[in-house]
């Protein structure tokens, strides 16, 4: 009986550690960062823009052929629950459940930009770069679960400038305003993963070397 108990409770929380942590970080036009999303135990990605805002949520359609994604989310069949009306004001009318998942927000009574933002995503905490920090990252994502996010400074290469520079132990590199016009500003590592571009002497432009949705340290990022 023992057993079987502690079976269960490693299953439970094995479960809850899954589901509240980062799982999608996307990029468009192959450089700046567009959405992070987090899975929730029901399979449910939660979508959430640089500032801490929900974007959308839902489940991922793969195409029959090849390694291709719907880059709009189906819709979620299952329950979710929205903050009332007697809610605090900067979370009113926000959504509160999404299936088994409960999110929290910042109130009213927050300081430094922080009403309104994400507060939690389960048992995962969020955090955001102040009013002191570089005013290009003023309002952005610090932290996301047990991951720290930090971004390029104002006094950075003028392409790097605002752009996500790594996730936890994950460096995020770009090329530079000295590299070929076509693919300068655009990502050029990913922790140990290189992408090598198409330059303007090409008949095609696109990644030329990588891919478009790669695996690193248990993160999947996407360039769009």
């Amino acid at each position: 009986m023992c057993k079987l108990l502690l079976i269960f409770l490693a299953s439970f929380l094995t479960s809850g550690i899954y589901s509240q942590q980062l799982s999608q970080v996307s990029f468009s036009s192959g450089s700046n960062l567009d959405y992070i999303a987090f899975t929730t135990d029901q399979g449910v990605l939660i979508r959430i823009s640089p500032e801490g805002k929900i974007l959308e949520w839902g489940n991922e359609l793969m195409a029959q052929r090849g390694n291709y994604y719907d880059p709009k989310l189906q819709p979620f069949p299952g329950r979710v629950e929205y903050y009332d009306d007697h809610a605090d004001s900067a979370y009113s009318g926000k959504v509160r459940y999404i299936g088994t998942c409960n999110i929290t927000y910042y109130g009213a009574q927050e300081s430094d930009g922080k009403p309104g933002k994400i507060r939690s995503i389960g048992s995962a905490l969020f955090d955001y770069y102040n009013n002191f920090a570089d005013k290009l990252i003023r309002g952005r994502i610090k932290l996301a679960g047990r991951l720290e996010f930090t971004w390029y400074s104002s006094f950075e290469d003028e392409l790097f400038r605002g752009k996500l520079k790594a996730i936890g132990n994950t460096p995020i590199t770009y090329y530079s305003s000295f590299d070929d016009k076509a693919f300068k500003g655009k990502i050029k590592s990913i922790g140990s993963i290189s992408y090598v571009w198409y330059s303007s002497f090409d008949m095609r432009s696109g990644l030329k070397s990588g891919l478009y949705r790669q695996n690193v340290g248990a993160v999947t990022y996407i360039l769009r």
